[in-house]
């Protein structure tokens, strides 16, 4: 396979539209048409063969049809039958798309051709992303390239558009800045679900039924077919004008063009524009991707990570002139995303050089705009993200087969039999042979499948959990693997510091007694800053300040609160970065009696990474954090160095590699995580419902331990974490927390010497080594391993990948950006909304809407909620045991649908057949009323409720299993005999004449054996659904859930009433005719025998085999 052309694109196709009469569903139908024709006139005869030619013509109208609907459902097929394919692109008007997966579905897009200076040009868009031919290196497509990847010097010389000409070729290249999504109209999306394949496979059934003179009941499942789709369709609308509201509305902006500030709206945008940055009022947020050049800013970007902390952006303006922009890494730092929110600016200063804007905002340069830019690609992640799964697609598939052998028997069985007869209408005959085998998929298998799901997303949304795709839901009820993140999701955000050890052997200090260099240390090196008279930033470092009693002030300046030593002016901070695992700040202070200021550099980072940066770290340093990390402390080694007295570019210009090295040891500064409250009883839940549960955390290996020890997760006694060559071994080994154990990567025996004695914890590091050197050894251990540390988001994603290629069903509940690759793909995503900010839009937009799906909601809640499919407004982990709850509860609902029709299906074939030929039918009204109490009791069945707690015992997780078919056939047996029996007996009655003409096209009348068979149909109906209703320990059981309950007993009522004919009247509205009392007595008895047999045949079946089975690790 050719490689991708990009991260969206797998390959690219070019078409030619041909002539309509050319097209695969028009000309080779009118040389079949002549065919036909011409064998019916004058081969066979019209006369002689008028049915015969008649039902050939339908048959091939019908192929017609479904060519051309072909065309609709499938774009390869389109392409084939309506196009010629072309390979040089120049000549062609049309290109296909074939997206990358999980990105999308396979499009048909025109292509463009314009003249330019430069020659002909070839574009397309294609999911709002604008497309270019490079005709001179690549000979490919190529998405537009935005100026993101250009030395600072080019950003900071850069002086705008000077002039309209420039601004329109700019113009004509990137489009203008606006996010703005085509709503269609009600009847486009109709038509489209109009002509979906089980639409029209149900209107076809529907006018099958009406040429049989069903007309009630054709009318009735058409209406509640449009009725169905047409709310589908409002619903879809609604979530469309939500997600068009998530654009940015356009306010006017100050930009440089033409050497002068001029204010336009911000739709007008192009990248390369210099804008004017201030504080965000009136709810305005950044209009696009921006660089800041000059002015520091500090920006909430809760609504696209997430995360409730302000960040501190910095201007470029610092950086090295020949620095190229990287805006994976300088963005985090440099870059105003579209879509955050200015809370605090700093205008540039008046004496510098460079570009002052007359508002005194920061200046800012335009990289991206529109859907390019990172709240772009998040609405373009909702509009073709990942693909709804649906439940068990495939599996509903093979099911149908299987149920349309028997469909095929029946038949062929009428079609056989009925041609024996040269009397019998032909016509007739093979409508009824259609009926049978489109009997075997109901009309409301979709609804009642929706109605399900539906049903646990609306209970889901009580519990405060929202999800994105709905047809996820049943997968969590076949989770394999738990798998979660630590920070914030098991443990809490309030942190206690608990003081600063290794100064002293392993005596922890009280932070407010600790050295005054040890203080200088914890108030200074941060990221907080002051917004609107209160301290914003993370929860460790304010708790840090806080524990120390120190002050940051407005200033940048941090003061003891009590009086002491001198106060210290931080100057520059080079941030925290997770690949360094380390920040550290430039920060001074003018002692008494001098003029000039004594700077120092203070740096806080993981123990492991700072070591090696100290010039005198303790004898026992590993051993003082270590025994710290293994009680499940948070540990972050404290360092400072002096830089003496520096001038102001000195300051501006040192390197961090200057800064952080050659260090004085500042002792460990220990911080408690404490769990939350549910912590412990959800996992101990989750882990006796039968599920493997693990721990996938970026925090230190021995606090994860610690963590997994508490919450029981570890059930055996040592954990073993793979370690790097160090002094206890040369090697990679497996080493116990406390040193005592000391394995080799791959002992004799695997799983006696390694996985069955000890629980595994593997690190980021860990994990790249087996990858690389023990591939196969991997797939083995990885399943078995309860702890993940040190891991970079990267890795969570690999790991769950992993996990769902060995097979497993795979859960992931998180709450950080960095858990989106994991979120996303795990088969249940589960991800907690904690920013404060994006809690208040939450329940902003909540009270705005109530529907069932909930994309629009999703996006204000950063890249964790958009990627998960499900979100929780509670960031606990007792919401994944009720997705959970819910998710068995769904899968065992719809798998008992399927029995239920399955029965009926078989039942249906039989009396569409063999009674058929024998002259029994029911009237238009019989059958109207049979659908409506099939639809009843569907109804009331998707409305179960899951039970309060998770069962040790696990769901089938799917259609095929030998408990389903074994009990269908039994049960199917069973309702075949009696039915044969009764038929037998009330045929007793009729005193027909063997060898009788029975005339198939009469008019309904009513008669013993319509009646017997029609109770007995009844019956068999009320049977499967009493019979086959799962309950505990999955739902409720019967006797609580009220609705099913009363409908089955009015049902059962009213058919002793009717078979009794205790209700005279009763069985005259139902066209039905008394039956002689020892018919009466045989169908009663035989009814009661015919339930509790099958009742005893399914409990027999589920006791033997219906016991779901954990996937063995």
């Amino acid at each position: 396979m050719a490689a991708p052309v990009n991260e969206e694109i797998q390959r690219l196709c070019y078409y030619n539209i041909r002539p309509v009469v050319f097209h695969g569903y028009v000309a080779p139908f009118i040389l079949i048409y002549s065919a036909w024709l011409y064998a019916w006139t004058f081969v066979y005869g019209i006369n002689d063969y008028f049915e015969g030619g008649l039902i050939a013509f339908a048959i091939v109208a019908l192929l017609q049809v479904l060519t051309s609907l072909f065309c609709l459902w499938s774009v390869d097929v389109r392409c084939a039958l309506t196009c010629s394919k072309v390979n040089d692109p120049y000549k062609a008007g049309w290109v296909k798309v074939v997206p990358t997966p999980n990105n999308g579905f396979t499009e048909i897009i025109k292509l463009f051709h314009d003249q330019s200076d430069h020659g002909e040009e070839l574009w397309f868009y294609f999911q709002k992303t604008k497309y270019i031919y490079d005709k001179d290196e690549k000979k490919q497509f190529l998405q537009v390239s935005f100026p993101i990847n250009e030395s600072i010097q080019h950003y900071m010389d850069w002086k705008g558009y000077p002039d309209d000409k420039s601004l329109k070729e700019v113009e004509l290249k990137y489009g203008k800045n606006s996010m703005i999504m085509d709503i269609p109209q009600f009847m486009e999306l109709f038509r489209e679900r109009a002509t979906a394949p089980f639409f029209v496979f149900q209107v076809f059934c529907v006018g099958l039924w009406c040429l049989d003179e069903y007309w009630y009941y054709s009318v009735f499942t058409l209406f509640m077919l449009i009725a169905f789709e047409a709310t589908l369709v409002q619903q879809q609308l609604r979530n469309m004008a939500e997600i068009r509201k998530m654009g940015i509305k356009p306010y006017l902006i100050q930009v440089y063009r033409n050497k002068r500030w001029i204010k336009i709206m911000t739709d007008e945008l192009v990248p390369g524009d210099i804008v004017s940055i201030v504080r965000c009022q009136d709810d305005r947020i950044v209009p696009c991707d921006l660089l800041l050049l000059r002015g520091p800013c500090i920006v909430d970007e809760s609504m696209l990570t997430g995360e409730s902390v302000p960040v501190m952006k910095e201007a470029v303006e610092n950086l090295d002139n020949d620095h190229i922009l990287d805006t994976e890494i300088d963005g985090k730092l440099h870059m105003l995303f579209g879509g955050t929110k200015v809370v605090q600016h700093t205008p540039p200063s008046k004496t510098g050089a460079g570009l002052k804007a007359t508002d005194n905002g920061c200046i800012a340069y335009v990289l991206r705009h529109s859907f390019n830019t990172s709240q772009g690609k998040l609405l373009k992640t909702i509009l073709f993200g990942v693909k709804r799964m649906t439940a068990n697609s495939l599996e509903t598939f093979f099911f149908i087969l299987f149920l349309l052998i028997f469909a095929i028997i029946a038949a062929s069985y009428v079609w056989i039999k009925g041609t024996e007869d040269p009397n019998r209408n032909r016509y007739k005959l093979f409508l009824e042979c259609t009926l049978i085998l489109t009997s075997v998929v109901p009309p409301e298998l979709p609804i009642e499948l929706s109605l399900a799901v539906n049903t646990s997303l609306l209970a889901l949304t009580k519990l405060y959990v929202y999800c994105t795709e709905p047809f996820r839901i049943p997968f969590a009820g076949k989770v394999d693997v738990c798998c979660f993140d630590k920070t914030g999701t098991l443990t809490s955000d309030s942190l206690v510091v608990e003081g600063v050890t290794g100064l002293n052997g392993e005596e922890i200090v009280h932070a407010t007694e600790v050295p005054i260099t040890t203080a200088q240390v914890m108030a200074s090196c941060h990221s907080l800053v002051h917004l609107d008279d209160e301290l914003v930033g993370d929860p460790l470092e304010k708790a840090t300040l806080n524990a120390v009693e120190w002050t940051l002030t407005k200033a940048d300046s941090v003061l003891p609160q009590k009086k002491g030593p001198q106060g210290l002016k931080i100057f520059h901070r080079f941030h925290f970065a997770s690949a360094l695992k380390r920040m550290s700040v430039i920060c001074g202070y003018t002692p008494l009696g001098s003029q000039n200021t004594e700077y120092m550099g203070t740096v806080k980072g993981a123990p492991e990474t700072l070591k090696l940066m100290f010039i005198n770290p303790p004898a026992n340093y590993d051993e003082v954090y270590l025994s710290m990390a293994r009680r499940g402390a948070r540990v972050l080694a404290l360092g400072y160095k002096h830089l003496g007295p520096l001038s102001h570019s000195q300051v501006r210009e040192i390197p961090r590699e200057e800064i952080e090295c050659d260090l004085n040891f500042a002792g460990f500064v220990i911080i408690s995580c404490p769990l939350k409250s549910d912590s412990k009883s959800s996992v101990k839940e989750i882990i006796n419902a039968s599920h493997h549960v693990a721990m996938i955390t970026g925090d230190n290996p021995l606090t994860a331990c610690h963590v997994s020890k508490e919450l029981k997760m570890s059930g055996k006694v040592k954990i073993l974490i793979l370690t790097s060559p160090n002094a206890l071994d040369k090697d990679w080994h497996w080493q116990s927390i406390d040193d005592k154990i000391i394995l080799p990567v791959i002992p004799g025996d695997l799983r006696k010497s390694l996985i069955d004695k000890y629980d595994l914890c593997l690190t980021g590091e860990a994990l790249t080594y087996l990858q690389t050197e023990y591939p196969k050894i991997l797939k083995i251990i990885l399943p078995n391993t309860k702890i993940f540390a040190r891991v970079a988001p990267k890795q969570k994603e690999i790991i769950i990948t992993s996990l769902k290629s060995y097979g497993y069903t795979t859960l992931m509940c998180g709450d950080g950006t960095n858990d989106v690759g994991a979120l996303k793909h795990a088969h249940v995503g589960k991800c907690s909304i904690i920013s404060q900010c994006s809690r208040k839009i939450w329940e902003e937009k909540e009270r705005k809407t109530r529907g069932i799906f909930f994309f629009f909601i999703l996006s204000f809640c950063g890249d964790a909620s958009v990627a998960s499919p499900f979100t929780s407004k509670l960031s606990t982990v007792v919401s994944v045991c009720n997705i959970i709850k819910q998710g068995r509860c769904t899968l065992v609902t719809t798998l008992q649908m399927f029995k239920i029709l399955a029965l009926n299906a078989l039942i249906l074939a039989y009396s569409q057949s063999v009674l058929y030929l024998d002259g029994i039918k029911f009237s238009d009204g019989q059958a109207t009323m049979q659908g409506l109490l099939l639809a009843g009791c569907f109804l009331f069945i998707s409305r179960s409720k899951p039970l309060k707690h998770l069962s040790k015992e696990r769901p089938l997780p799917n259609i095929f299993n030998i408990y389903t078919i074994l009990t269908v056939l039994l049960q199917f047996s069973i309702h075949f005999t009696s039915l044969i029996y009764l038929v037998q007996q009330a045929l007793a009655y009729e005193n027909r004449k063997e060898g009788e003409h029975i005339d198939l096209e009469a008019k309904f009348k009513p008669s013993i054996l319509n009646t017997t068979v029609y109770i007995i149909s009844m019956s068999l109906q009320v049977s499967t659904f009493a019979v086959n209703y799962r309950g505990e320990p999955f739902m409720e059981s019967l006797w609580n859930n009220k609705p099913l309950l009363y409908s089955l007993m009015v049902s059962s009522g009213a058919i002793v009433c009717l078979a009794s004919g205790a209700i005279p009247e009763l069985g005259e509205q139902f066209e039905l005719v008394e039956l002689p009392t020892e018919l009466r007595n045989n169908v009663l008895m035989t009814v009661a025998g015919d339930i509790l047999a099958a009742f005893i045949v399914d409990r027999i079946c589920r006791f033997i085999f219906g016991r779901g089975k954990l996937r063995k690790s």
